[in-house]
């Protein structure tokens, strides 16, 4: 479980570009029998009938159902690749949404050129972070940690930890402390589950690290190239505390246009995008393909219309959509026919070289197809700022109270 929230903390980036926080996650989900159906290949009545689940020890017999959906889902797919790239893909290059759209390929030979040119000379550098939380009765801790790494042996290490108490005794009135702390703890969530409505919220957390990762890839970074994780134009730095107030919103915005418009030469790679669109036109890229789709700017624009902004903080987020929003080119790539294909973010004068770079530094791990260097941030932040050490000390300082147990949650002690 501890594992599971860190990964997912550190996964959940991977949703910059989408909407998925567009609807109430409070409001019932809707559900359709006749999709269900449709999607799964049996009724509903059919997966709650008991009958019709095997034993546990005869799971081996499942096998040959598995192996035949495994191979007619990968068959349809395939049909469906060379249906798109007959059909669709001259459609983008027509489209014409971002310079240079549409179908490139790069050879053996410019990717020999890129590692030693761009990448094992420290003209490269990446950066990762992670966020783990520590949740007990009388204290949560926040830990956010941030890695920046290059070919050339240099790295940095950044951290900051936040701590909140509901209780904070100033010895003036300890009755109306208590009654102040029972009433705040009253509207929290269970200790150890994520609480939506606390001061920092998951979404917050994700903007700060967001923001952290972005600004040090700027301020302390040598390199001429830049590698993200993620997009370089987060949804969590366009929402929450972040939109909440102008020095915030001010905050955010600066930093991004300055990536975008002034550094220029970035390009960031998300893990798991949920656009399934577009992952299944890159599916149907050969090795050493890659696509430049469109800018963007319709992105933000509709994440505008359901962010709720309203004011001046709306008038800039719209000046920044247009301005900025614009120069950032959305793209996909795919190394190896063992791998799966990737989106990328490049501006848009320099997508071909981020494209390179990109697809030069995934082409050293040909059965992952993802860009090494944001793998190295990645571990070595888990490493670093992992949450198996973070406990260790956090229980440790615990157990010099004389406590060791008494508010650690039931999942830590099993």
């Amino acid at each position: 479980m501890v594992e599971q929230t860190e990964q997912n903390m550190n996964d959940s980036r991977e949703n910059d570009t989408e909407h998925n926080n567009k609807l109430d996650p409070t409001s019932p989900e809707e559900f359709n029998v006749d999709e269900f159906r449709e999607a799964y290949g049996e009724d509903l009545t059919d997966t709650i009938n008991l009958d019709t689940w095997p034993l546990g020890q005869d799971l081996a017999k499942q096998y040959a159902r598995l192996a035949e959906e495994v191979r007619n889902a990968v068959q349809d797919e395939q049909k469906i690749s060379s249906t798109v790239r007959k059909e669709v893909f001259p459609k983008i290059e027509e489209a014409d949404k971002a310079p240079n759209a549409g179908l490139h390929c790069f050879d053996i030979k410019m990717i020999e050129k890129c590692h030693k040119g761009f990448l094992f000379n420290g003209g490269v550098e990446a950066c990762d972070g992670i966020s783990v939380v520590h949740d007990t009765l009388p204290l949560s801790i926040t830990q956010i940690g941030v890695c920046l790494v290059s070919y050339n042996g240099q790295q940095g290490s950044f951290v900051h930890r936040l701590y909140r108490r509901d209780l904070r005794l100033k010895g003036k009135d300890p009755v109306k402390e208590a009654l102040e702390m029972l009433e705040r703890r009253s509207g929290r969530e269970s200790v150890g589950i994520e609480d939506s409505r606390a001061a920092l919220s998951s979404l917050a957390r994700r903007g700060i690290m967001a923001y952290a990762e972005r600004a040090i890839l700027l301020e302390k970074s040598n390199a001429n190239w830049l590698m993200g994780h993620g997009s370089p134009l987060p949804y969590e730095l366009m929402t929450g505390f972040w939109a909440s107030r102008p020095e915030m919103t001010d905050s955010a915005l600066t930093l991004m246009s300055n990536m975008v418009l002034n550094h220029q030469k970035f390009v960031y790679v998300p893990s798991a995008p949920r656009k399934r669109d577009l992952l299944t036109l890159g599916n149907a890229l050969l090795p050493m393909e890659y696509l430049i789709l469109y800018t963007l700017e319709d992105d933000l624009t509709e994440r505008i219309d359901f962010g709720g902004y309203r004011g001046e903080i709306r008038k800039k987020v719209e000046e920044f959509t247009h301005e900025v929003g614009s120069k950032v080119a959305v793209g996909l790539f795919r190394v190896s026919s063992l791998s799966p294909p990737y989106l990328f973010y490049a501006h848009v004068d320099h997508v071909q070289t981020a494209a390179l770079i990109a697809m030069s530094d995934a082409a050293l791990q040909l059965h992952r197809g993802f860009p090494m260097l944001i793998d190295i941030a990645d571990h070595l932040c888990k490493t670093t700022f992992g949450q198996k050490d973070f406990l260790s000390s956090v229980q440790q300082a615990y157990t010099e109270t004389g406590n060791p147990t008494q508010f650690m949650g039931e999942r830590e002690t099993r």
